[in-house]
């Protein structure tokens, strides 16, 4: 091996994908339930992605951004269109780096914006902001600051809860950075009225709220931001994962232009490629939603869900998450790494969150042929388990 040892892999490969369904080496299918932990929002080879990678791949894939980029122009309008107000938007190649990105945002208006300059940034336990220094510091569990990447940024905190953000405000906060949805802390939505609370009372302050929609973005929980279903308006939304369609791609939304040039910048981010094949993403997602065919294969989705834990009561505790970013939560006792590698043996996709949690991601176009079928499957791996 040749590569660097930083992933625990399974031991399959995949070759091919029609749909929700991937095939393996050996031609065998396997319905999947993770969808690349959220980013194949519109599964595998879908014809409009195929199409505007094509097309866009026998003109130009990338020149920088020292050049007009006219689909990255076209992409960003259509993500204020569909946020509802004016926004601008950087664009780069993941949710780590839109992280990155938000947070010089917030330490650019925190030293710009007051008298004394304001630089902390407060996050929510339980939560995960990427794999940088600086995103890892944000991120709200001590796991994820390990002494061997030590010494960390300064100007992060972390606390449990929504009241202990707000009664920890303090001089030098500057913005508060959520997971409406928290993605690797066991799929727990956050309680709408204490978000709105938070909302209220950083509009007051002057700072920012930073909503973190890297995973429950791009109508992974029904609407284009989850931030609509809080009836908020965050100062900073943070996307990547399903934004292009299988293709990287992150970007940093500000309500406010606070950055002038020179202050932040990327190589790759925003190139042809994936902003032609983004704004494809974004066009099929919007008409799935329009017509209603989003919400009937949520509800669907769900509702076999919830036969799952009817049905296997010795196992699971409850569902929880929203929309089509959903979690099943393990009883004490049940090994969770156990029943995702039995769901693997019988070839059906399914993730971790947290230590309890089991994580479901579809394709949010999953036919009702596939889906019932991976939860045949996942009924023959949980029916193993308790064998």
């Amino acid at each position: 091996m040749y590569l660097m040892d930083t992933y625990a892999r399974f031991d399959v490969g995949f070759e091919r994908g029609e749909g929700a369904t991937l095939f393996d080496e050996d031609g065998n299918d396997y319905v999947d339930f993770a969808s690349g932990i959220g980013v194949n929002a519109l599964g595998y080879a879908h014809k409009k992605i195929v199409r505007a990678i094509t097309k866009q791949a026998k003109n130009l894939l990338h020149t920088s951004n020292i050049y007009h980029i006219k689909p990255q122009e076209r992409l960003a309008k259509e993500i204020s269109k569909q946020i509802g107000y004016k926004t601008y938007t950087f664009f780069c190649n993941s949710g780590a780096e839109a992280n990155e990105c938000a947070i010089k945002l917030a330490r650019k208006y925190g030293a710009t914006h007051f008298k004394e300059k304001k630089f902390e940034i407060i996050s929510l336990g339980n939560s995960f902001h990427g794999r940088t220094l600086a995103t890892l510091q944000a991120t709200g569990q001590d796991k994820f600051h390990p002494e061997i990447f030590a010494p960390y940024m300064e100007g992060f905190k972390f606390y449990s809860t929504i009241e202990d953000v707000i009664k920890n405000i303090n001089d030098n906060t500057v913005a508060v950075m959520i997971e409406l949805v928290q993605g690797e802390g066991g799929i727990k939505a956050l309680d709408k009225d204490e978000v709105k609370r938070l909302a209220k009372e950083l509009k007051k302050r002057e700072l920012l709220l930073i909503t973190d929609e890297v995973q429950c973005g791009v109508y992974r929980t029904g609407e284009f931001i989850t931030s609509k279903l809080y009836d908020i308006k965050p100062d900073v939304i943070t996307f990547a994962k399903g934004l292009g369609g299988g293709v990287g791609i992150g970007a940093c939304v500000s309500k406010k232009s606070i950055f002038t040039p020179g202050d932040h910048g990327s190589t790759f981010g925003g190139n042809f490629l994936a902003t032609s094949v983004g704004l494809a993403t974004l066009k099929e997602l919007k008409a799935l939603k329009k017509d209603g065919e989003m919400d009937k294969i949520s509800a669907e989705f769900n509702e076999h869900l919830d036969e799952v834990v009817k049905k296997n009561g010795k196992i699971f505790e409850q569902k929880q998450g929203l929309g089509m970013m959903l979690g099943l939560e393990l009883k004490d006792g049940i090994d969770l790494a156990k029943i995702i590698s039995l769901a693997l043996k019988n070839r059906v996709l399914v993730l971790r969150s947290g230590v309890k949690t089991l994580r479901f991601l579809p394709p949010l176009n999953i036919s009702k042929k596939e889906m019932k079928e991976g939860f045949a499957r996942l009924q023959k791996a949980l029916d193993e388990y308790q064998a």
